[in-house]
């Protein structure tokens, strides 16, 4: 499904102050309680060779660093992405990197791949994004060998626009990642014509 494709079912609900849920899905602040759940996660080989700043091994002190540098404010946001039942399944976000335009980021635990989740939850980051945060454009990448999450931001309306070489702290190396990038026009023609479809 792309996001032309969007049924209504899926839009994003503000329920309280950055907690979103979408159909299958709540993104919410992350608590300190999520730290063993994100770290049993992260802890994978497989997730942190297709980020950039997740080191492995990923420990619970590495979790609970990264629920203490959440909720800055300045045009960022961070969510524990839950499935319905409380089960936390990944991470999602909007971050600043290097005075650059807000970037997309988002990873989800190895059982949890393929499911369209990933797909889900960075829909309403975006949504969160451009509604409450007020970016005008957002950034994300992919590493080129990593088809699925160039899948994810295509689905999503992220237009592709280069290629850079980028650091990936877990493998100690640098890695070449397709760059992309949505501007709120874009974004703003596609929910509005997903509509129209609903």
């Amino acid at each position: 499904m792309t996001l032309l494709e969007e049924r209504a079912d899926e839009t994003v609900r503000e329920t309280s102050p950055k907690t979103l849920q979408t159909a299958r899905l709540i993104l919410r602040p992350p608590r300190l309680q999520d730290a063993k759940a994100i770290a049993a996660l992260a802890n994978d080989i497989r997730i942190a060779q297709n980020t950039l700043r997740l080191p492995h091994p990923y420990t619970v002190a590495d979790a609970e660093t990264f629920i203490a540098s959440t909720d800055k404010g300045q045009g960022e946001a961070a969510f524990s992405v839950t499935l319905r039942s409380g089960a936390l399944i990944g991470v999602a976000g909007v971050a600043k990197l290097n005075g650059n335009a807000p970037e997309l980021g988002y990873w989800l635990g190895v059982p949890f791949w393929g499911h369209g989740y990933a797909t889900e939850a960075a829909r309403a980051a975006i949504d969160y994004a451009f509604t409450e945060l007020g970016c005008e454009v957002l950034q994300s990448g992919a590493r080129i060998s990593n088809p699925a999450s160039r899948r994810v931001l295509e689905k999503c309306g992220f237009q592709w626009c280069g290629v850079g070489l980028y650091r990936i702290r877990s493998i100690a190396s640098s890695a070449p990642v397709d760059r992309f990038r949505l501007d709120r026009g874009i974004w703003r023609s596609l929910k509005s014509w997903a509509k129209l479809r609903a």
